[in-house]
């Protein structure tokens, strides 16, 4: 290692030493299963969010083999609150090829780790770094910014060359021991003092280097990604209820929300009266709830919803796998996104 990126190394484990946090769930008997769960729901989620899910979703799935041999309804309903579904549908399908390929046991090769379905390069290097001590580099959002500042590096850090870049940096300063708490500590440089705004470089270790704050362009890096317009999809969703119970729909396993239980769509309120009519009910009462729209990766939805009270005239659902009548209050071990359980609330 040379010696610019050795002195790097040792300024980033020396604050770590004395300002790294070491108290997280996850680093507390750091296991694989415990460091890969962290992880997963560490993605796109800050610290703070995650503990109090991932304390909850580990008393309940305290071990790989129970979260294996776990419905995927029962994993969702611990996940509910957090978003990015396909994580969880994801490391539910993962804990189970580890049980039947694995014999139960996270893998602790590199190649076998990036197999598994929702873990890449930096999730694979970061479990086995942190958990089992072995040398990898990571190259999470936190450890982007931290270079890209350092270096200044003014391309958008999404770029393929850009990122093929920050990988060179990020495996060159990586050192060979204590791999582990340099990983953590990056990742924590990136949480508390680089921050995206307000970066707190008076107490930076590498500030005295820092090209972006040399060159005074602190707040400028990394370059946001470009700006592009988004389409919009308008919904309208039902919340039919009937004697204390209200119509719950499985959503299909890929898309938004893949997996949940959400609320029956439709286009208007002519198609919303045809679906209660094929259901086998009868409108008592209807009534609009407050509309809300939320943006996702690629498109932003608009939602127009609506509540029905409704007389059951058949008993029967038409398709009793995809739609189902549960408790208004307890709807049991069913994973439901955030913004249905505020719809079922506002209409409650």
């Amino acid at each position: 290692m040379k010696k610019k990126q050795r002195v790097f190394g040792q300024r980033v484990l020396s604050w770590f030493d004395h300002h790294g946090r070491k108290d997280l769930p996850w680093q507390k008997n750091p296991t694989p299963y415990r460091v890969w769960v962290s992880e997963i729901m560490l993605q796109q989620t800050q610290v703070a969010t995650v503990i109090p899910y991932y304390q909850k979703f580990m008393r309940h799935f305290g071990s790989l083999k129970k979260l294996a041999a776990a419905d995927i309804d029962e994993v969702l309903q611990y996940w509910q609150g957090l978003g990015y579904y396909a994580r969880a549908r994801n490391l539910h399908k993962a804990a189970q090829i580890i049980a039947g390929e694995f014999k139960g046991r996270f893998p602790q090769q590199m190649e076998a780790v990036l197999n598994l379905p929702g873990i890449g390069r930096s999730t694979a290097g970061a479990i086995l770094s942190l958990s089992s001590g072995q040398h990898h580099a990571i190259l999470d959002g936190n450890v982007k910014r931290v270079l890209a500042r350092y270096h200044a590096i003014r391309e958008w850090t999404g770029k393929n060359n850009t990122l093929e870049q920050l990988w060179l940096i990020s495996e060159q300063c990586t050192p060979v021991q204590r791999t582990a708490d340099y990983n953590q500590a990056m990742m924590d440089l990136g949480a508390t003092l680089c921050t995206r705004s307000r970066p707190d470089c008076s107490r930076c270790p590498i500030a005295a280097d820092c090209q972006a704050l040399i060159q005074g362009c602190v707040s400028e890096l990394p370059v946001p990604k470009p700006k592009r317009s988004f389409p919009v999809r308008k919904t309208m969703m039902l919340l039919i209820e009937n004697s204390g119970q209200v119509l719950l729909e499985k959503r299909p396993p890929a898309g938004i929300w893949g997996g949940l239980w959400s609320l029956p769509e439709c286009a208007d309120k002519e198609e919303a009266a045809l679906f209660c009519q094929q259901q086998g009910l009868n409108i008592k009462q209807q009534q609009q709830l407050t509309p809300w729209h939320h943006t996702f990766s690629h498109y932003r939805l608009d939602v127009n919803p609506v509540s029905i009270q409704s007389d059951r005239v058949d008993t029967q659902v038409t398709d009793s796998s995809r739609y189902e009548w549960v408790d208004l209050f307890n709807p049991g071990k069913r994973g439901l996104a955030a913004p249905i359980r505020e719809i079922i609330k506002q209409g409650t």
